[in-house]
């Protein structure tokens, strides 16, 4: 290699490193996005340096940093690491007013800058539920508001009936630089929702853990409903039988009253009231009757009836010496008397179902016959309609006198066979 190759490839050389120098020699920065009341941690890097500061200033370009040195007196700004290639400082507790653009300065001739932007993000109050009254009454329509205040960006309120979400209206206003929102629920009020509970959950970026949610419990208040259940299917004279008065309401609609026939129990003895529980130690046909049982609050009274029909107890059969020809295992209801109508009548048999359903079978029948006949009837008479006359009749045409006639209708008589008529 002669001398002006080399010198041109010395040239080049030192081209490519000053080059590469300048090119390096810009900072490198990142945006962030910190949550309000967090710690921000700001960095700023060059490739290549040759010795020359980094400063951070903020978006009122006040300077925080200028290398290792301080030149912001704020106590939540302090020096993390400081070095020719990096400068990174942290913002402890930050608040939405350090939110924006913030600069890394490298000095060198020209100054080269890099900005990052700070987004802090405003964290949502604990929601708070209103417009519920204690107790609600059935049949009222009630709106509850969850409102939440804070969020930045605004926040988004769900309501849940137990676990299932319901859809609610949204509202959102901003306030500065946060929101505030609101979401409403309609309600219709009915016993079904006693008990129930309803949450205002909040869903926010700045939430990574729980989110916030308050809940609201209903109370209800109803008029009763009654119902009556009995121990036996089918009472029998002699047994055990207890009448349970089932009655739901809100508040609790307690005692219950029982009576017979619309007066009061006419034997104490064997018909004893416990709570809600009306027991017969032991049965007989003199406790034949409906019993009701009444209970109520103070928005109203409801009542249940049950029939009570005491049945014999069936005989037992001398056993037959004479094996039947098929097995036929017996009907336990042909054994228990007769059938009873009521309001819903738990005990009540329905042996005679079957019964009536084959008298009427035989009256359908009979008077299908009936009908047939009256037609078959008819068709006959109406096949020999016509006019018939007497011997006298049929001489009286001519005749002058009643002997006459008697006469000539004799007379007839001879050609009687060959007037005769045929039906068919």
């Amino acid at each position: 290699m002669n001398l002006k190759s080399h010198l041109i490839f010395t040239l080049y050389t030192i081209y490519g490193i000053l080059l590469k120098g300048i090119s390096g020699q810009y900072p490198l920065v990142q945006n962030m996005t910190v949550t309000e009341g967090g710690t921000a941690n700001m960095t700023c890097r060059v490739e290549y340096n040759d010795n020359t500061s980094l400063q951070w200033s903020n978006p009122a370009q006040q300077t925080l940093f200028f290398g290792d040195k301080k030149a912001l007196r704020d106590n939540r700004i302090e020096l993390v690491h400081a070095s020719w290639s990096e400068l990174t400082i942290s913002i402890s507790d930050v608040t939405l007013t350090d939110e924006g653009m913030y600069t890394c300065s490298l000095f060198t001739m020209p100054v080269r800058t890099a900005k990052a932007y700070m987004t802090v993000l405003g964290v949502p109050e604990k929601p708070e539920i209103d417009g519920l009254t204690k107790p609600a009454l059935e049949g009222d329509h009630i709106t509850l508001t969850c409102m939440t205040q804070g969020s930045k960006p605004a926040a988004d309120l769900r309501w849940f009936r137990n676990e299932k979400e319901v859809k609610g209206a949204k509202e959102v206003n901003a306030s500065g630089k946060t929101f505030t929102v609101r979401s409403s629920l309609q309600l219709h009020v009915d016993r079904n929702d006693d008990g129930v509970a309803y949450t205002c959950k909040v869903d926010h970026v700045a939430l990574t853990q729980t989110p916030q949610q308050a809940t609201e419990v209903l109370e209800v208040h109803y008029a009763p409903r009654v119902q009556i259940i009995h121990s036996l299917a089918v009472p029998q004279e002699g047994q055990y039988l207890k009448l349970e008065c089932v009655s739901k309401g809100n508040p609790s609609p307690d005692p219950v009253m029982w009576t017979k026939d619309g007066g009061e129990l006419p034997d104490l003895d064997r018909m004893i009231v416990e709570g809600r529980e009306l027991t017969f130690t032991s049965l007989n046909k003199t406790d034949n009757g409906t019993y009701r049982c009444e209970a109520g609050n103070h928005l109203g009274t409801s009542s249940a009836e049950y029939v009570l029909y005491v049945y014999d107890v069936p005989t037992t059969l001398p056993p037959s010496t004479t094996p039947p020809l098929h097995s036929i295992p017996p009907d336990p209801t042909t054994l228990l008397g007769t059938h009873v109508t009521g309001n819903g009548d738990p005990n009540a048999l329905g042996q005679h179902g079957t019964d009536h359903a084959l008298i009427g079978g035989v009256v359908a029948v009979v008077v299908f016959v009936t009908l047939c006949l009256i037609i078959v009837l008819g068709r006959y008479l109406a096949r020999h309609k016509g006019t018939y006359l007497t011997n006298e009749a049929k001489g009286a045409d001519d005749a002058p006198d009643a002997d006459t006639a008697i006469i000539n209708a004799e007379g007839n008589h001879a050609h009687a066979e060959e007037k005769k008529e045929y039906f068919i």
